[in-house]
C-alpha cells in the first residue's frame, strides 16, 4: 500500500539535497520552508498571498488549535485545510514547544502535560495520545508526537531524563496514530539537548519506529549559533537519506543556508512575519530596518530582485509611512515581502543543488548578504502575539 505522505530524494551536492515530498493534498519541493500559521492563519496573510509568494506548506499549532477553537469544531466545519481555506498541506507541531516556552503554566509527568490555559485559565491534560487525537481531528497532512523542549545548558541529567520522557511518549503517539489510521503521517522528533550522545541515542530509538520523516527538535533556544550547527548536521548525518528531516523553528536566512549546506530539507519560523510587524525586512543585502529615517524619502523598491507586491508597486517610502500611520497595509506587505523572500531563497537553493551548484551559490550569498543583528532564530509560534 503506498504510504500518503512519502519523500523522493532527486539530487545532492555534498550533503545538501533536492528533492520532492508527496501528500494528500500536494507535492512540496524540498529544500522548502513553511510559513507559520499560528492558529490557522499566517499573520496578516491570506491564502491567495501564500501562493502568490510561492508556499507549497504551511505549519499549524496542535496547542493553540486545541484551545481555540477547539478541534471538534474544526472538524465539524470540515477540517482544518476548509476551514482555514487552504488547500495544500498542512503540517502540525505537537505543542511541545508550550512545555519550553509556557514552564510557568505547566505541570510535567509520565502522563503528559497538564497546562494552566493562557487564555482562561482553565486546566487542561495534553497526553501523547490527546495530541495525536487532536492533530487526527484537524485532518492536517503531517503531524508530531508530544515532546519536551529543553532549554539551552541544561545537565546531561535532567536531558537524559527528558530524553526518556520524550522517547516513551513517542511510543505512545506512534501506537495511538497507528490505531486510528487515515491518510496522514506521523514524524518523529530527535531531541538529546547539547549532548551529542544522547542525540545520537535519540535518533537510533526513534528510527527504529520506522517513520516516514524526522524532526530535529531542540535547537534555535540559546545555544551558540556554531553549536547549532554541529548538532544539525550530527543529526542530520545519522538520519536514514530516504525520509525527510526537518529542522524545527529555524531560522534566520543565513541558517536556512547553512542547514540546507548539513542535509535539512524543511524549515519553519516565526521570523518572516514576526520582523516583518516590527519593520524589519529581509533582502538579498541583508535585512534593514523600514522605520529608519534614511528611507523617508527613499523611492526605490525593498529589493529590485523581489517580484512580490510590496517591490513591484510600492517605495521604501510609502512603506515607511504606512508603518509609521500604523496602517494594516503595512503589515500585510513587508510581511507578504518576507515570506516571498524567503520562499525565493529555498528556491534558489533547491536550483543550486539540482544542478550541481551548491556551494559556489553558498559563497555568491554570504558575500552579498550583509549581517545585522534581527533577533533569534525565534519560535517555531507565535504564542506571545495571537
Amino acid at each position: 500500500m503506498t504510504p500518503p505522505v512519502r519523500y523522493t530524494l532527486r539530487a545532492t551536492d555534498g550533503a545538501a539535497r533536492a528533492g520532492a515530498l508527496t501528500t494528500p493534498h500536494g507535492e512540496i519541493d524540498t529544500p522548502a520552508f513553511m510559513p507559520v500559521a499560528t492558529q490557522g492563519s499566517v499573520k496578516s496573510l491570506g491564502p491567495d498571498d501564500l501562493r502568490a509568494a510561492g508556499a507549497q506548506i504551511v505549519l499549524a499549532n496542535t496547542y493553540h488549535l486545541w484551545l481555540r477553537p477547539g478541534p471538534a469544531l474544526v472538524q465539524e466545519l470540515g477540517g482544518l485545510h476548509r476551514f482555514m481555506g487552504w488547500d495544500g498541506p498542512i503540517l502540525t507541531d505537537s505543542g511541545g514547544f508550550q512545555v519550553f516556552s509556557l514552564a510557568k503554566l505547566r505541570r510535567l509527568g509520565e502522563e503528559g502535560v497538564e497546562f494552566r490555559s493562557h487564555l482562561d485559565g482553565s486546566l487542561r491534560l495534553l497526553t501523547p495520545e490527546i495530541c495525536v487525537g487532536i492533530q487526527h481531528a484537524l485532518g492536517v497532512d503531517i503531524l508530531h508526537p508530544l515532546d519536551e523542549c529543553l532549554p539551552h545548558a541544561v545537565s546531561a541529567l535532567d536531558t537524559e531524563r527528558s530524553l526518556d520522557l520524550t522517547l516513551a511518549w513517542l511510543a505512545r503517539s506512534v501506537a495511538a496514530h497507528r490505531a486510528a489510521g487515515g491518510p496522514r503521517a506521523l514524524f518523529g522528533i530527535v531531541q538529546g539537548g547539547g549532548y551529542d550522545r544522547l542525540r545520537r541515542r535519540a535518533v537510533e530509538t526513534t528510527c527504529a519506529h520506522d517513520l516516514p520523516g524526522y524532526a530535529i527538535g531542540g535547537l534555535a533556544v540559546g545555544e551558540p549559533t556554531p553549536r547549532l550547527y554541529e548538532i544539525t548536521e550530527l543529526v542530520a548525518s545519522l538520519l536514514p537519506a530516504e525520509r525527510p528531516r526537518y529542522l524545527m523553528g529555524v531560522g534566520k536566512p543565513v541558517d536556512l543556508l547553512e542547514a540546507v549546506a548539513r542535509g535539512v530539507d524543511l524549515f519553519d519560523c516565526v521570523l518572516p512575519t514576526r520582523n516583518a510587524r516590527n519593520g524589519q525586512v529581509f533582502t538579498a543585502d541583508g535585512p534593514l530596518t523600514i522605520t529608519n529615517a534614511r528611507f523617508a524619502r527613499d523611492p526605490a523598491p525593498l529589493d529590485s530582485d523581489c517580484p512580490c507586491l510590496a517591490c513591484r508597486q510600492f517605495s521604501r517610502a510609502y512603506l515607511r509611512h504606512l508603518f509609521a500611520a500604523r496602517e494594516l497595509l503595512a503589515y500585510r506587505l513587508l510581511s507578504l515581502h518576507n515570506v516571498t523572500f524567503y520562499l525565493g531563497l529555498m528556491a534558489a537553493m533547491r536550483a543550486a543543488v539540482r544542478a550541481g551548484a551548491f556551494r559556489a551559490f553558498r559563497s555568491r550569498f554570504l558575500d552579498r548578504y550583509a549581517l545585522e543583528s534581527v533577533g533569534g532564530s525565534g519560535p517555531t509560534t507565535e504564542e506571545t502575539e495571537a
